[in-house]
């Protein structure tokens, strides 16, 4: 999940790592609407990045977790912003007069900010963490065990470019909004990337199954033909009651 709008989104800052940029009042409806897409999923773990606009989003998804023990966000420096450099607080529309702005458009794997990491760098240790954590998580949970990082535009696709096998050069070709949602399944075989920059839409499908839980090798391997698609889910306990 993407954070909630910013003022610095708004006017067309790049806030980078600044310090105090908290959401927006658009930013904080949005937050409220993507935490009520994920209540009916019981969440094993909600992890944020360390600035504040993340963090303020996390917390709006867990205040409506009602099925879970979850009582805050797990910080993850891995997931912070692209260090900027150089580059932080300065408006758009003048970074684009610059050599670099190019660069960044169309080989960010070259890029490397003044002052800041490189594009690169900001994809592999995102990944990583992501990878990690979820290997962790299902091994505590089990293969259906969904959770949640909460993180920044540019992360977040470059972690969906690497769950689609794209080269980091491709990744300006894919679209995260403020607030939206993407789904990454991690499997033996290969990630699938089962949602994403969704902004709507139910989720209750992503609910895990009653009963045992399906350690079996299919659960990760794609079907042939595309599959049926998602199982009807389970009520939830305010329908049970």
């Amino acid at each position: 999940m993407r954070h909630g709008r910013t003022a610095a989104n708004a006017t067309g800052v790049l806030a980078g790592r600044t310090p105090g940029v908290a959401l927006d009042e658009v930013g904080r409806v949005q937050a409220e609407r993507a935490a009520e897409r994920l209540a009916a999923v019981p969440l094993r773990a909600v992890v944020s990045s360390p600035l504040e606009r993340c963090q303020e989003t996390a917390a709006a998804v867990l205040r409506r977790q009602a099925e879970t023990a979850l009582t805050g966000a797990e910080i993850d420096e891995a997931l912070s912003e692209c260090d900027y450099g150089d580059w932080t607080n300065r408006p758009l529309k003048e970074l684009a007069a610059e050599a670099l702005w190019k660069v960044v458009q169309s080989q960010p794997s070259a890029v490397v900010f003044p002052g800041g990491e490189s594009m690169s760098g900001m994809q592999s240790r995102a990944v990583a963490a992501i990878r990690s954590r979820d290997a962790l998580i299902e091994a505590e949970h089990g293969p259906g065990a969904v959770w949640l990082a909460v993180s920044h535009g540019d992360v977040i696709k470059s972690i969906l470019a690497d769950a689609l096998g794209l080269h980091l050069d491709l990744f300006q070709r894919i679209a995260v909004g403020p607030a939206s949602l993407s789904i990454i399944r991690y499997g033996a075989e290969r990630p699938e990337v089962m949602a994403s920059n969704t902004e709507a839409g139910d989720l209750a499908w992503l609910r895990p199954a009653e009963g045992p839980a399906d350690t079996s090798a299919d659960v990760a391997v794609s079907t042939v033909g595309g599959g049926a698609g998602h199982a009807e889910p389970g009520p939830t306990p305010v329908e049970r009651t």
